[in-house]
């Protein structure tokens, strides 16, 4: 396992930051670390990485505990925290040099020279950090976050301030990154999460709400499903509603309708006897799949 955290535990004052996590991740995989403010995400992200000690419990990168190896934790991980801290009077090519050099790494030209064509920095490398836009000193974290080709990537809110081109190019990078290592990433979008993770694991109140792979978590969603019904022409479609497992059926356009299915039964062979019972047209029947958004907000918003 890249990373081991067992009953992990942080405690501020009288209030549990986070409250006995326990999880691990794989090498290959790309996790999506989700809750709402303050459930516990960068206070989890900060102990693994070193920056921060547990309460208790423990964390493990790459077999290395946290607090007794920390050195060899930090060598094993890139890091690109929440409030991107960089030296913003340095030139783009003088900073991840610099950061090179911190490393102790050899041949670092050829390393920094692949860094800044794999994040999109070439034409920027020769601009002092504070002239950049938000997006590529976004894009100079990820370069020094991966300088060192850690095992482990962890990052907070990594496409904040990007634009849709440069989310595209971001998303590139962390996918192929993934298919070797280890990415703990937390994000608002979740879009994001949906296109990137292997895994999901929501946090909410410092505790975890859930650890699914995408799939499973989509399927978990209330036993929820909805599917979506297309006509020839215009449609009452509410007969529908006499069908088991049929929750609800809502009107998109004249001849479109959604419905919401409990359980998980397959009701088509149903909703196609009852098309050709009232003499529908039906031209395209799609199931659509529960969005991460819809889960999360089902399981944080009450919780």
């Amino acid at each position: 396992m890249s990373v081991v955290v067992k009953d992990l535990t942080k405690i501020y004052g009288a209030q549990k930051a986070i409250d006995s996590l326990s999880f691990e991740a794989k090498k290959g995989q790309i996790i999506g670390f989700l809750g709402p403010n303050g459930a516990g995400k960068t206070t989890t992200m900060k102990i693994i990485t070193g920056f921060m000690p547990a309460s208790s419990g423990s964390a493990e990168v790459c077999g290395y505990d946290v607090e007794t190896h920390s050195r060899d934790v930090r060598r094993a991980i890139g890091y690109l925290p929440e409030h991107n801290p960089l030296y913003k009077e340095m030139y783009v090519r003088e900073y991840l040099s610099f950061v090179a050099d911190v490393m102790g790494l050899k041949n670092s030209r050829a390393r920094i020279d692949d860094m800044i064509e794999k994040t999109g920095l070439g034409r920027e490398q020769h601009k002092v950090i504070s002239s950049l836009s938000k997006g590529y000193r976004q894009r100079v974290g990820l370069a020094q976050a991966l300088m060192h080709d850690p095992e482990v990537l962890i990052l907070d809110e990594p496409t904040s301030g990007l634009d849709p081109n440069q989310l595209a190019e971001i998303r590139n990078l962390i996918k192929d990154f993934g298919k070797e290592k280890t990415v703990i990433f937390s994000s608002h979008i979740m879009q994001e999460v949906q296109a990137l993770c292997d895994r999901v694991i929501i946090l909410n109140k410092g505790q975890i709400i859930a650890d699914d792979p995408i799939h499973k978590l989509q399927q978990r969603a209330s036993g929820k499903k909805i599917i979506n019904l297309h006509f020839d022409k215009e449609t009452d479609a509410s007969a529908l509603t006499r069908l088991e497992g049929i929750t609800g059926v809502q009107k998109i356009n004249p001849s479109a309708v959604e419905l919401t299915i409990d359980g998980d039964k397959d009701i088509r062979p149903a909703i196609f006897k009852e098309v050709v019972k009232q003499g529908w047209v039906l031209v395209e029947m799609k199931e659509e799949k529960i969005s991460v958004e819809n889960i999360f907000q089902e399981l944080t918003i009450d919780a």
